[in-house]
């Protein structure tokens, strides 16, 4: 993780931009037929991924010529020993995009620094600085105000599961607890973390190991953070390498009622709902 005195004032600028072109590849190639390139255990990337991911590297290269550079689909990419990398996802919601789906996004961050997260479909580009988090559409920026008011909570279904026999997302929406307090939604991008700090989502939940550092999840971790929301692991620790899963939500309320679900499971049992 970069520190303090390695960020650039305009590394938010950079993270808009490639994260935009990106978009730009993703909206421009929708709805064509796309060779899948096989990537095993049913998952896939396509051109459009390629080409989004490419156009990502264009500006970063361009504007940031001594950054590395860690792609989902190109993996490290730049100078050997660099101080700062950028992790990119240039179309997460592959499967989603592959059926016609429009859920989908493009993110670019630097842990510990800038991040983006560009909706190809709906113009919008969530960002944060490291400190403040934005969202940008029409030319107009604003605050992103986290709201746990829609109830709403994304879980992540899709394997791996390294928690399970202990936790299991899908055994979480059938809790009644849950059902008392919140309604499931599964949009299997993380476009959902960015919905989060934006107040469109109460909450975003998935297993994993460590996931700052990830190419997926780092931009809207970013985004979450730096919104204010409760970002914990799904045992409620801090992110980080001992850490386990995702749990962002708007508020602590919220956090803390899902995490009196999900600690039954994964720790020590909390006090119930």
């Amino acid at each position: 993780m970069i520190t303090s005195k390695d960020r650039d004032p305009d590394d938010t600028g950079v993270a808009i931009a490639a994260a935009q072109a990106g978009a730009d590849v993703v909206r421009a190639l929708y709805g064509r037929r796309l060779a899948r390139i096989d990537k095993g255990a049913g998952d896939f990337a396509t051109e459009a991924d390629l080409a989004a991911e490419r156009a990502i590297l264009d500006v970063i290269r361009t504007a940031r010529p001594g950054d590395a550079v860690l792609g989902e689909e190109g993996g490290h990419q730049g100078r050997a020993g660099a101080v700062r990398q950028w992790l990119v996802d240039p179309l997460c919601g592959t499967l989603n995009y592959g059926v016609g789906n429009m859920l989908v996004a493009v993110n670019v961050a630097i842990p510990g620094g800038a991040a983006a997260v560009a909706d190809p479909f709906s113009g919008e580009v969530f960002f944060t600085d490291g400190t403040t988090a934005r969202v940008r559409y029409d030319g107009s920026d604003e605050p992103l105000a986290p709201t746990s008011a829609t109830r709403l909570v994304d879980v992540n279904l899709d394997p791996p599961f390294p928690s399970a026999p202990g936790f299991r997302a899908v055994e979480l929406l059938a809790h009644p607890g849950f059902a008392e307090g919140f309604r499931p939604r599964v949009v299997s991008t993380t476009l959902a973390l960015a919905w989060v700090a934006a107040g469109k989502r109460a909450a975003y939940v998935t297993d994993g190991g460590d996931l700052s550092g990830s190419v997926h999840f780092a931009a809207g971790i970013a985004l979450c953070r730096a919104a204010g929301c409760v970002v914990t692991g799904i045992d409620g620790a801090p992110l980080g390498d001992a850490g386990r899963g995702l749990v962002a939500a708007a508020d602590a309320d919220s956090h803390a009622r899902l995490m009196s679900l999900i600690g039954n499971r994964t720790r020590t049992p909390a006090t119930t709902v």
